[in-house]
């Protein structure tokens, strides 16, 4: 009976483990992943899928009203930005739409729609005077969760969309929320 004991000890541990650990490092998540500056270090994710909507709210440091910037990610992985929102004309904002995109005034807003912009990461910094970054996701912009209770003011991230692994889901923080959609969300 002992001999039957350490012959399954031994397929565990030739067999098993190693698959075990191997199985622990493969990609398996997609995710919104925000990374710390631009290094592989996960600070937080969001599990969403190809094709899903975020959008990123920030409040313009000079004119102090809400910018918001609409995404959606795409089949090859990266990262497409629709539209743009804001209140006023300022510093760093745009005046016109470009070829193929729609400027138009709607309820008191500017929104550059149509926009096609697709990148591989974007880079962003969560406010330090003026901190009030939120980001929202769900087809009907149900989620909203604010930077500072995941992010460093101050500090800086490089969001893909990623697969990860059980190992670097581990190492950063998932972002949830259950709340429900907040009146302060321009649309």
């Amino acid at each position: 009976m002992q001999k039957k004991y350490i012959k399954v000890f031994w397929i565990f541990s030739i067999i098993i483990i190693p698959i075990s650990i191997v199985l622990f490092f493969i990609p398996f998540q997609k995710a919104l992943v925000f990374y710390v500056e631009d290094t592989d270090q996960v600070k937080a994710y969001l599990p969403i899928q190809a094709g899903d909507p975020f959008q990123i709210i920030f409040t313009h440091s000079i004119h102090l009203k809400d910018v918001v910037e609409k995404y959606r990610l795409t089949e090859n992985g990266e990262i497409e930005q629709y539209e743009i929102v804001y209140e006023e004309y300022g510093i760093g904002m745009p005046s016109n739409a470009e070829e193929g995109e729609n400027f138009v005034f709607e309820n008191g807003k500017y929104h550059i729609k149509n926009m096609n912009k697709v990148f591989p990461s974007i880079n962003i910094r969560n406010g330090r005077i003026v901190s009030e970054h939120r980001l929202v996701w769900g087809l009907n912009e149900e989620h909203i969760v604010n930077f500072n209770d995941y992010f460093t003011p101050g500090a800086w991230y490089t969001v893909k969309y990623d697969t990860l692994s059980l190992w670097n889901i581990l190492k950063g923080v998932k972002i949830d929320d259950e709340s429900t959609r907040s009146d302060s969300i321009i649309n």
